[in-house]
Order: structure tokens, then C-alpha cells, then sequence
């Protein structure tokens, strides 16, 4: 379905129905936001009603040209109020980790905890060099190009071509497997062009519009140690910052093979309604 953004926008947004606790569904980047369905067996054992959105400039929602990573619970709050959601845990992956944060941090009262798996930390101009540590050559290249701003992230994405090395091992075995379901979603996200990517990553070194210390609500934060595209230095940065969070590391994990764990943080979050 679609609806209309208090700016106008269109925010095309996905709901399973149903009557039990929600868990909004935050994709990476670059995909579109169709529910994981390698998670769906769990989410009918636990009556989970999945709802979430393609992020603007994605599928069918409009881009937001300038769009911060918190502004992403304004587009939460849209659909919630359009559904009738009082309540809602967030789930999000890779890109979409932080703007589950943002929910957490931005809409007190209404999400009641949040998962980010494989999801980045803010960054720190000071610390730069700390926050690309451990990050591919090309996954570098490319959120450096974003440091630059939009004209020199547009030029790179314009040549840029997928990095298999990106991925260990464990993640391309993943992606053989239940997690080939990410095809469904990258290809269709990148379809109309690389528009809602180039956003993303602008948004991601720029200041998020909240602060880890600001989340409140229980956090779940699922990491691989192997991780490639996001280092697990991350995961343990948001740790420190997050005063309600729990961290769980996948010794043996990379970026996607780290989602086999995805079903206990899904019952994790399930509890929490």
C-alpha cells in the first residue's frame, strides 16, 4: 500500500496483518523493504505482525534528498498512525540498524525495544580512521566518497562494481542458502538507479539527528566478529554508548551468516511487546 508523508511524499509500506505483537522491519542498503522471509516460520510461530516501508528514494517512496537517519521515525510515526500501531519493537539490518536506533531513540512510548544486526555507529570525523578500520577496500572507497558529499558519492557509484570479497566465506554460504532472499531485494532497490543508496550512505557520515545514549528502550545488538562491510568495532562502539544494550557476537560470523542467529533476536524482540 501506499501513503502520503505530512510533506507529500509517498511511502510505499508492506503489512502481513494480524492481530499480535508488531516488529517493524528496517532493510539494508542498498534493498528494498520487503519483510525477511527467511524469518517468516518464526514470526507465524510467535504471531509477529511484520510492517515496514521502502526508505525513501527506494521501490515505490519518494526520496528525501537530505534525509538524516533519524528522520526515519518521522516516516515510522506516519505508518504507525495510518495502521492504528500503538506499539512496536524494530528489527533492522546492515543500513537498517540505524534507523531502528533512530526509532528507539526518536519515539519513546511507542517502540518498546529494537534489534540492529550487522548495523554501523555513528561516525566521528576525529575518529575516522577508527571507524573505516577493518572495512573491504571498495566498502571504504565507498563511504569515504560520502565523507566528500553528493557530487563525489554520485561519481563513485556511477563506476562502482559489487565486491564479492566484501563477503566472507560464512556470508556467501548464507547467501546460497535461506539468505538468497536477498536477490529479491537488492535488485529491485537498485532498479531506477543508485538514488536511495547514494542518501543512505550521505546520511550514514553525517550526524545521525539523535544520540546512542539517548535510547532508553531494551537493545539487542547482533554482530559478526568477521564482518567485513560493517567491522564489529561497531557493534561494541554502539555497546559502550547505548545504556540499555546487550551485545551478542558471532565468533565465527560475517555481515549475513550472522543472521542465523536472527530468529532468537526475533523471539527476543517478541517478548518484549
Amino acid at each position: 500500500m501506499d501513503l502520503a508523508a505530512a510533506d507529500g511524499r509517498s511511502l510505499h509500506v508492506y503489512d502481513s496483518g494480524g492481530d499480535g505483537p508488531v516488529v517493524f522491519w528496517h532493510h539494508g542498503t542498498p534493498n528494498i523493504g520487503t519483510p525477511p522471509r527467511p524469518l517468516f516460520a518464526a514470526a507465524g510461530r510467535l504471531g509477529v505482525r511484520w510492517v515496514s516501508y521502502d526508505r525513501p528514494g527506494y521501490g515505490g517512496s519518494d526520496a528525501r534528498p537530505g534525509r538524516s537517519v533519524g528522520s526515519a521515525a518521522e516516516d515510522v510515526r506516519t505508518v504507525a498512525d495510518a495502521l492504528g500501531i500503538r506499539r512496536l519493537g524494530v528489527l533492522g539490518h546492515s543500513g537498517g540498524g540505524p534507523h531502528a536506533l533512530a526509532c528507539a531513540a526518536l519515539l519513546p512510548g511507542r517502540v518498546t525495544a529494537a534489534v540492529s544486526v550487522s548495523g554501523l555507529a555513528p561516525y566521528e570525523p576525529q575518529a575516522a580512521g577508527e571507524w573505516f578500520a577493518g572495512m573491504t577496500p571498495s566498502g571504504e572507497a565507498a563511504l569515504r566518497a560520502a565523507v566528500r558529499g553528493r557530487a563525489e558519492k554520485e561519481a563513485y557509484e556511477a563506476s562502482a562494481a559489487y565486491d564479492p570479497e566484501m563477503f566472507t566465506p560464512a556470508d556467501h554460504a548464507a547467501l546460497a542458502g535461506e539468505w538468497a532472499w536477498f536477490d529479491e531485494v537488492v535488485g529491485p532497490a537498485l532498479a531506477h538507479g543508485p538514488g536511495g543508496l547514494v542518501d543512505d550512505d550521505l546520511a550514514y557520515v553525517a550526524p545521525w539527528g539523535f544520540e546512542p545514549e539517548g535510547v532508553a528502550v531494551p537493545v539487542l545488538l547482533l554482530h559478526g566478529a568477521r564482518d567485513r562491510v560493517v567491522p564489529v568495532a561497531h557493534a561494541r562502539r554502539l555497546a559502550a554508548r547505548c545504556p540499555a544494550a546487550e551485545l551478542r557476537l558471532g565468533a565465527e560470523d560475517g555481515h549475513l551468516s550472522v543472521l542465523r542467529e536472527a530468529t532468537a533476536a526475533l523471539e527476543w524482540l517478541a517478548g518484549r511487546e
